[in-house]
Formats: structure tokens, C-alpha cells, sequence
């Protein structure tokens, strides 16, 4: 077993434990990003060949999601082994490989990491449904006898994040009914009991595994979920803060903290960074206080609409959030659950849900790619890290017409059809302008590619400096040399309108225009537009960097 010990050397203008303040993330999903061995499905051997691409584009990390040994039932979300890579992919010497010669290009690696919940094909869970009712491996888990005079009822009424019910029926050992086990997610996820001490040291042990290896640090998985109420209380009404009995318990405090400890052991310490769904801000920053995670993800931004009061409203909140406890904003347009912003942005209702996510939406595609690209302007302006959803470098729009037979996503098939899942998103990465791929990898893709997916690749755009790709390019490279974009303060220039306007620093403004077009302020010279200005007038639409 080898053990990187390789060196970062990019982003040498912030101290080396606060990389990630001012970080370009790089998100990606393995199995659609580059296939190596022709099987259809990407591996780490693609990335490995493509890292010189994510290097020139101008990154400082790379957020992998699971890469570990799974069935797949959830894309990787469902870990059956957290010290084996999944075969599809590659093995454990060829991730030790990657994040070492990742590190030599300057690009650190983060993992992630699934607390609430194991695969059913993990050791622990396959212990425990051999090993019967009241036996020490089910209390790792959330076993519970049902309901009703036969046991025939689950044992609440609690909704999956996947829609459909939280609770799977076993059968014992003679063939009679068993108990139920709970998964707030698909029936092949159960749900880990928290309050046991193995569950606890497996996880700090996994990370343990991981930092020793090189990770930078880690990507907490639906972060504010692990810790249930053992009394298992039905839902009813209106939960106060801290008193929902899977979601934000105060308990997960004291087990970050634990995590963070593992994370500052190391020479570099290593970064949490927290999948963190909440509405309620001040329960939000709870997370990011200084013995806790470094950094969340920011899904208010992601999900609010083209809309100025809306957007202005968002940015403001999340600066204000993180302000008392020190932490550093994140934002993203998508990720691989969400609706990629090309298509969102070219609806009449540009926000995100799930609940509202279905088939037959319109979009206007011309509209959605202007409005993506000025978006991605706006994020890289804002103060904070930055994550890139793969694909959206190349304004990828999401892939609509999947066949039906095609799709995989769990969310679809518990729906029942209604939601068309998060297929969309994950359709593998265009390369070239043509093969059978596109460049993907030398066979198919385990996702059916649309037609016309080369126009949007990577050798169609790299020589066309209009490209989305070139745009990207040009605002990390900006990004990474600015002293403003580089935690240069933040301030508003004027608060209503359809116009959001803020200074960085002393003398670099950004203009984002998503009303009529409009005069450019006096400045000395135009540092970036994600399209053609008019003159000076700044069309609707439309963003710009200036030097003022």
C-alpha cells in the first residue's frame, strides 16, 4: 500500500491552510466525466488523462463524488466499502495515483464522504439482517418491529427524500415477516444509528484513510441528516429549531467537531465541507463556527431565480450568514442533482425544486445560455469559493429526451415516472466533435449522448475565443491573479433596480444586467463580458467586469 505525500504549489497567494477560502472546485462525477478502458462508463483513468484539461482551466481542487465499491443503486450513494474504489472504476492504487498526480499539477482532491447511510451490500447491514432481531449488528442500524396487530405497518409515516416510504420490511430466517429498517433514501440505503460508538469510530477511521492518502479533505454527504431522535416521533406540525427528528438535531455539533479534530491532525490540515440544506441561517452558520466545518454548500443561490430582488436577496443573506462565525461563502449554479442552469434559465420559472422537477418543461435554450453565462460572472465575482459542475464550462444544456428505458435515477422509478430524475444531468461529457463517444471514451456511454452533443465539446470550443469554455477560462484566470477577487472586500453599489452591481477591492466592479439594457458606470477599462456590449450600454442579460 503506497500513501501520497505529494505538495500543492498553485493558489500560492493565500496561506496554505486557507486555500479553500478563495477556491475553484471542480466537481466530478466519475462516471460521466472520461471512460479510459472503451466499457461505456467513465473511470479513473480517464480523469487521469484529462487532468492537463482541468489544470489549464484554471482549478485549485477536485470534489469527486463516491468512487467506492457499490451496487449503484443511487450512483454511488450507496457505499458498500469505503477503502475499495468500485471496480468500474478503477482501484485504490489508481485513485492513490490520481490525487498524487493531481497534486503535482496544483489540483488537490476532496471526497466524499455518506454518513447517514450505507449500501444494504455493506458488511455491517448483510451482519445484521443474518444475524436477527435483538443482535448487536442491528444496533448499528434502525431496525424497529411495525406497527398494527401483525406487525404488517411501518413504523412511521416519515416521506423519503426519494418520495415513497422510510421503511423496508426484512423477512426472517424461517421465511416469516421481520422487522422493518429505516432509509430516509432508497430501500438499499439504510440508515446508520449514530448514537452507537462503532459508527462513530468507522467514520473518523475512514477519514483517517483517506487524508493519509493525499485528500485534501472531505465533501459531507446530506450532512444535516445522521442523527435521529431515538424515539422515532411521527411528524406532526411544525418543527422547531433543533427538534426535527432526523433533520439539524443539535447532537451532529459534537460529532463535526470530531471530524474537524481528525482534520487539523494533519501537517495541512484537511477541509469538511457540508452538504447543508437549511432555511433557517443562523442554524446554518452553526456548522461553519471555527471548531467545525470550513465551508457549505450554498444551495439558497442555486435554487432562487433569474431575478434581481431574488438573486440580491440571496447574495445578501448568505454574506451575512457567514460573517459571525468567519466562514468563507461558497457558490454554484448546479451539481449533479440539480437542473443544469442553460436549461433552467431558459424557463418561465428559472428557480429549482425537486417537487416541482417534470417531464415536458419549455425552455428557451438561447436565453437560458445567455443567462448562464452572465451567471457564471456573477459567482466568480462574489466573495468566497467557487464550484463548477462539470459541463457547465461547456454551457452543457440538461438532456431532456432520454429514453425512458434509459434512465437509472431512483428519484424517477419512486415517483412513480412523475419525476424525471437527475439523468439529465450526468449524460457523459462531450470531448470531441465526433466518434462514438464524442470523446467520452472509444465505445458507447452508459448514458445515451443526444445527437448534436459535439457542437458543445471541448475541441469545439478551445480555438473559439466566444466559446463558453474560452469565457470560463478567461474569468479563473482573472480570478486566480485579481487581489480583489482574492478576498478584496465586497460592498453594494446601489440595492434595487434590475441592475445587481458590487465593488471587490478598490477598483473592480461587477455589473450583472437582468432588466433593459442600461448605461456602464465611468471606468477605465472592460476586464471581462459574458457578451457583446452595445457601445456602452450594457445589454439585458448580460454581465461585465470593470475597472473602475
Amino acid at each position: 500500500m503506497s500513501t501520497s505525500t505529494s505538495t500543492f504549489v498553485r493558489n500560492d497567494s493565500t496561506e496554505s491552510t486557507g486555500w479553500w477560502r478563495t477556491a475553484v472546485i471542480y466537481q466530478v462525477y466519475p462516471r460521466s466525466f472520461a471512460d479510459g478502458n472503451g466499457d461505456g462508463t467513465g473511470d479513473l483513468a480517464g480523469v487521469r488523462s484529462r487532468l492537463p484539461y482541468l489544470a489549464s482551466l484554471g482549478v485549485d481542487a477536485i470534489w469527486f463524488t463516491p468512487w467506492y465499491s457499490s451496487p449503484l443503486a443511487d450512483g454511488g450513494y450507496d457505499v458498500a466499502d469505503y477503502r475499495a474504489i468500485d471496480p468500474a472504476f478503477g482501484t485504490l492504487e489508481e485513485a492513490e495515483s490520481l490525487i498524487a498526480e493531481a497534486a503535482a499539477l496544483g489540483i488537490r482532491t476532496i471526497v466524499d464522504i455518506v454518513p447517514n447511510h450505507v449500501s444494504d451490500q455493506h458488511e455491517w447491514f448483510r451482519a445484521a439482517l443474518a444475524a436477527g432481531p435483538g443482535s448487536p449488528e442491528r444496533q448499528r442500524f434502525w431496525f424497529r418491529e411495525g406497527g398494527g396487530p401483525d406487525g404488517s405497518e411501518p413504523p412511521t409515516d416519515w416521506v423519503s427524500s426519494f418520495s415513497g416510504g422510510t421503511w423496508t420490511r426484512t423477512v426472517n430466517a424461517d421465511g416469516s415477516p421481520g422487522e422493518w429498517y429505516l432509509h430516509l433514501f432508497a430501500p438499499q440505503q439504510p440508515d446508520l444509528n449514530w448514537n452507537h460508538p462503532d459508527v462513530r469510530r468507522e467514520h473518523e477511521d475512514v477519514l483517517r484513510f483517506w487524508f493519509d492518502r493525499g485528500a485534501a479533505g472531505i465533501r459531507i454527504d446530506s450532512a444535516t441528516m445522521p442523527v435521529k431522535d431515538p424515539e422515532l416521533p411521527e411528524l406532526v406540525g411544525e418543527q422547531r429549531p433543533g427538534e426535527h427528528p432526523f433533520v439539524d438535531r443539535d447532537e451532529l455539533h459534537d460529532i463535526y467537531r470530531g471530524w474537524r479534530a481528525v482534520a487539523d491532525s494533519y501537517e495541512e490540515p484537511r477541509v469538511l465541507v457540508g452538504e447543508i440544506w437549511l432555511a433557517d441561517q443562523h442554524r446554518f452558520a452553526r456548522y461553519l463556527r471555527p471548531d467545525e466545518m470550513h465551508t457549505a454548500f450554498n444551495f439558497d443561490f442555486m435554487m432562487r431565480p433569474w431575478d434581481p430582488d431574488q438573486l440580491r436577496a440571496s447574495i445578501r443573506s448568505t454574506v451575512e450568514a457567514h460573517r459571525p462565525v468567519g466562514a468563507p461563502p461558497t457558490w454554484t449554479l448546479s451539481n449533479h442533482d440539480v437542473t443544469r442552469p442553460v436549461t433552467r434559465y431558459g424557463r418561465e420559472d428559472s428557480s429549482f425544486g425537486f417537487a416541482a422537477r417534470r417531464f415536458g418543461i419549455p425552455t428557451d435554450l438561447a436565453t437560458g445560455r445567455r443567462r448562464a453565462r452572465a451567471a457564471a460572472l456573477l459567482t466568480g465575482a462574489l466573495p468566497g469559493s467557487l464550484y463548477l459542475y462539470q459541463g457547465d464550462e461547456l454551457g452543457l444544456p440538461e438532456v431532456e429526451d432520454l429514453p425512458l428505458d434509459a434512465l437509472q435515477d431512483p428519484m424517477h422509478f419512486r415517483s412513480d415516472g412523475v419525476d424525471p430524475g437527475r439523468d439529465g444531468c450526468r449524460v457523459p461529457l462531450p470531448w470531441t466533435a465526433h466518434g462514438p463517444s464524442f470523446g467520452f471514451g472509444d465505445g458507447g456511454s452508459w448514458l445515451p449522448q443526444p445527437t448534436g452533443w459535439g457542437e458543445y465539446s471541448v475541441s469545439s470550443q478551445e480555438d473559439d475565443p466566444d466559446s463558453v469554455l474560452s469565457l470560463y477560462r478567461r474569468m479563473l484566470a482573472i480570478r486566480r491573479t485579481e487581489p480583489a477577487l482574492l478576498g478584496g472586500s465586497f460592498d453594494w453599489l446601489g440595492s434595487d433596480g434590475g441592475v445587481l452591481a458590487f465593488r471587490r477591492g478598490g477598483d473592480l466592479v461587477c455589473l450583472v444586467n437582468l432588466g433593459p439594457a442600461t448605461a456602464l458606470p465611468p471606468h477605465t477599462s472592460v476586464l471581462l463580458a459574458s457578451g457583446d456590449l452595445d457601445g456602452d450600454l450594457l445589454p439585458t442579460d448580460t454581465a461585465v467586469w470593470l475597472r473602475s
